[in-house]
């Protein structure tokens, strides 16, 4: 039920246009496109969150299960890509929350607990109910 919460986060596209490519012999130079301004969103600091609680996630699951899973850190490649395409700065921000999340749980275990499992029960449940929250509030 969480992955299928995430999934309809992560499936809120902002399409991108697609670029034709210039053929060799054009003379005519395009220029530069601008820059694109970047806004926060409204949502921002929940998605910074949600980032947070992704890497959280990916790096419990991976020291509590037999098999290496990558899941998590795809969903959040998956979300950037989605969300931040074009903006830099939003980029940043979303894989510092990642990788603050994933660290914040590093420091502390080194080994699989049963307050290492509960941690990430926890952030599953936060990360759901995030992910419901930012579609039914902001989601079109």
């Amino acid at each position: 039920m969480t992955v299928i919460r995430l999934a309809l986060l992560l499936t809120l596209t902002l399409s991108t246009p697609a670029f034709a490519q210039k053929a060799k012999g054009d003379a005519k130079e395009t220029p530069p496109a601008a820059a694109v301004e970047e806004k926060p969103a409204p949502y921002d600091e929940r998605l910074e969150r949600l980032s947070e609680i992704l890497g959280a996630v990916h790096y419990l699951r991976n020291l509590c299960m037999d098999k290496p899973e990558d899941g998590w850190r795809a969903s959040m490649q998956r979300l950037i890509e989605l969300e931040a395409a074009n903006e830099p700065k939003r980029q940043e921000k979303l894989t510092a929350a990642f990788n603050r999340g994933y660290r914040s749980f590093a420091a502390i275990y080194t080994a699989c607990t049963d307050s290492a499992v509960v941690a990430e029960e926890r952030y599953r449940n936060e990360g759901a109910t995030l992910a419901t929250e930012i579609t039914a509030r902001f989601g079109n």
